[in-house]
């Protein structure tokens, strides 16, 4: 692709990041459970790295847990957690707009005994304290909120819904995949008990993933073995992944005030220029409280599939929302969510900027963009 506009979807591992790997994948190859000297040192790069993720979300060593991803560390917090307290309580909050990972969990919650409610959002996806809190029972143990939404970039007010959690005795897990590398994360002052990161989303490899789990939250392993991970994920740790992670979220603890910085005149320059060119386009998610590289629009009359293909030709990678359930023909659910129809949830567009993006890039969007909507709406019978 000429334009990569899609870094929500995927991104890029970031070159330093591999060249960190590279030894732990046939020199210091050893295994961290064995207890000769490789397996020594694999033992210190693990400790390290936790240290380096910990320091990451403002958080202690021993309360990081590797996994093989996001997907994983969502099962482990929401299953875990309910099935090793439901002596507590059987109620789980989650919000209507929560990852499809997130939502697939609950499902299968509810097949085992466990109520799940969905808290509903306003029109730019915001969740509000007024409707947590009417939502409360008394056997409510879990609330699970993602920190800022994957598709049309809302961020959640997290340090006061994990305020209002404490004050509750309930516990507080937060998706944090699609902020992370974009906004400061602090799970003690945000008052976070649980935490789901992913590698790939700050340019490290695919297949790592973290749960951060403060002292004293309990839980039930979902994968058995030999107890790894203090017996809460067991199989041997991928240390050249973990590594990959570590090395990724240090690089960009140091660079992320100034990429925040770029990615935010990149969003504001297609926000401004899209909505000012092209008639009767609007903008999906909250005006100001929304992730610094995320630009999501809907244009009457058009569907998003339309756009995509369109765009491709000219060489423009963007999305319609979450690539983890891209393939159905369903409109998303984020934007029923929002109270949009079924028609304008169908015409949308997202477009997330990167590391790697540069002002051209831009460029060719805001050329490009006018052109196909205008030729589409002239082919469809819905644009009147």
């Amino acid at each position: 692709m000429d334009v990569y506009l899609d870094y929500q979807s995927s991104k890029p591992v970031d070159p330093r990041v591999i060249e960190a790997m590279q030894p732990y994948f046939y020199t210091t190859f050893g295994n961290p459970s064995s207890l000769h000297s490789s397996g020594d040192k694999a033992t210190r790069v693990l400790d390290q790295c936790r240290h380096t993720l910990a320091d990451f979300i403002h958080a202690q060593p021993d309360e990081i847990i590797f996994t093989s991803g996001a997907t994983e560390s969502n099962n482990l917090s929401l299953i875990g957690y309910a099935m090793r307290n439901k002596n507590k309580g059987n109620h789980i909050l989650i919000s209507e707009i929560e990852h499809i990972s997130i939502h697939n969990i609950a499902k299968y919650l509810e097949k085992n005994g466990f109520t799940v409610t969905k808290i509903p959002v306003d029109q730019y996806g915001r969740v509000g304290l007024r409707k947590i809190e009417e939502r409360i029972t008394e056997k409510t143990i879990l609330i699970s909120i993602g920190y800022a939404n994957n598709e049309i970039g809302t961020v959640q007010p997290i340090a006061e819904i994990g305020k209002l959690c404490k004050g509750k005795g309930i516990a507080f897990h937060t998706d944090a995949v699609a902020a992370e590398g974009l906004l400061p994360l602090d799970v003690e002052k945000d008052n976070i008990d649980l935490l789901t990161l992913s590698s790939n989303d700050i340019y490290g490899p695919k297949g790592v993933g973290v749960l951060y789990g403060a002292k004293g939250f309990r839980m039930t392993p979902i994968i058995i073995g030999g107890g790894q991970e203090n017996g809460l994920r067991s199989g041997t740790e991928n240390i050249p992944g973990i590594v990959g992670m570590a090395k990724a979220a240090e690089i960009i603890q140091k660079e992320m005030a100034e990429e925040v910085k770029r990615f935010q005149g990149y969003r504001d320059r297609l926000i401004e220029n899209i909505l000012k060119t092209i008639p009767r386009s609007h903008l999906n998610g909250h005006p100001t409280e929304r992730l610094p590289n995320n630009a999501h629009f809907r244009f009457d009359g058009i569907e998003g599939e339309s756009l995509l293909l369109s765009l491709k030709d000219k060489g423009i990678a963007a999305s319609t929302g979450s690539a983890c359930s891209s393939k159905t023909l369903e409109p998303s659910h984020t934007l029923i969510a929002l109270g949009l129809l079924h028609e304008e949830a169908h015409g949308s567009l997202e477009f997330t900027c990167g590391r790697f993006n540069r002002d051209n890039d831009i460029d060719a969007v805001l050329k490009a963009l006018p052109e196909v909507v205008e030729r589409l709406r002239k082919l469809s019978p819905l644009y009147k």
